[in-house]
């Protein structure tokens, strides 16, 4: 501690070594998530394993063939698995926290209270799936033909920390409508289903209904740059085309950021304590 405030990163060590240590003193129930966790991941890698018997590419000359794909599978794993440990747990709970009086105590503490409301709690069993990832982006950057250049190398962690920053501002953001709104469940729910969309290529979005999509998802809620912006300059070669949206990725992180911190400190402004 320096004087009355305290070190962020010493606080946010104590809350992953308390998330441990609870963990820990369930271990069965950890190992079962965790195994639960490589099993889901296990049956999507294996339907498209199928796929990829019956197709050359996920997208007609999208340039996303089978270890490509895989590439951005890798990458989905990690970006999604460090949101899921996170951040998740946290989020889900913001509403109980207000309807049980909890938001009141966080609020009298002397360090940020989005900080603390957002970190406070971490699923350990999650990581497993991040574990994963790493062998999976590896295994499948040695079957390409092309091996990925020293700049998207250097590129790929900060657009994963990107990706994972732009999906986070989206669930607090989400979440901070509790305040106003209750439990808040629905929209909650909302998150799942518009991450979605980033779960595969941005390429398969064409056509009369896909265009649209794409461009809503892109530039006016920027999912489909989380995971397609860095398995892009890990897995395929970037032209002309594609540095545009690389450098809309670190706009979009920016402005995401910023708009939930602003709906984060308006949310609290209007929130009345449990106890009033």
């Amino acid at each position: 501690m320096n004087g009355t405030r305290p070190s962020y990163l010493r606080v946010m060590l104590m809350f992953a070594r308390n998330s441990l240590v609870r963990d820990m003193m369930f271990r069965t129930n950890f190992i079962i998530q965790s195994i639960s966790s490589i099993g889901w991941v296990l049956m999507n890698l294996g339907f498209y394993l199928l796929i990829f018997q019956y197709t050359p590419m996920i997208g007609a000359d999208t340039g996303w063939g089978k270890f490509e794909f895989f590439v951005f599978l890798a990458t989905t794993l990690l970006v999604n698995s460090t949101v899921q440990a996170f951040f998740m747990p946290n989020a889900n709970e913001f509403g109980e926290l207000i309807r049980m009086g909890g938001l009141d105590f966080a609020l009298l503490k002397p360090i940020d209270t989005q900080f603390l409301v957002s970190l406070r709690k971490i699923e350990w069993a999650s990581l497993a799936n991040f574990l994963f990832g790493i062998g999976l982006l590896l295994f499948s950057l040695a079957q390409l033909d092309s091996r990925p250049t020293f700049v998207g190398c250097l590129l790929y962690p900060v657009y994963v920390a990107c990706g994972i920053a732009i999906l986070y501002s989206l669930m607090i953001t989400l979440a901070s409508m509790s305040v106003w709104m209750g439990r808040n469940q629905t929209l909650y729910d909302f998150w799942f289903y518009i991450t979605t969309f980033s779960r595969y290529p941005m390429e398969i979005y064409e056509g009369r209904f896909g265009t649209p999509l794409r461009y809503t998802f892109t530039f006016f809620i920027p999912v489909l740059v989380v995971i397609n912006v860095p398995a892009a300059l890990m897995a395929k070669p970037l032209d002309a085309q594609n540095w545009p949206l690389v450098f809309f990725a670190l706009w979009a992180t920016a402005a995401s950021l910023a708009g939930s911190r602003w709906v984060f400190t308006r949310s609290l402004l209007s929130y009345r304590s449990a106890s009033s």
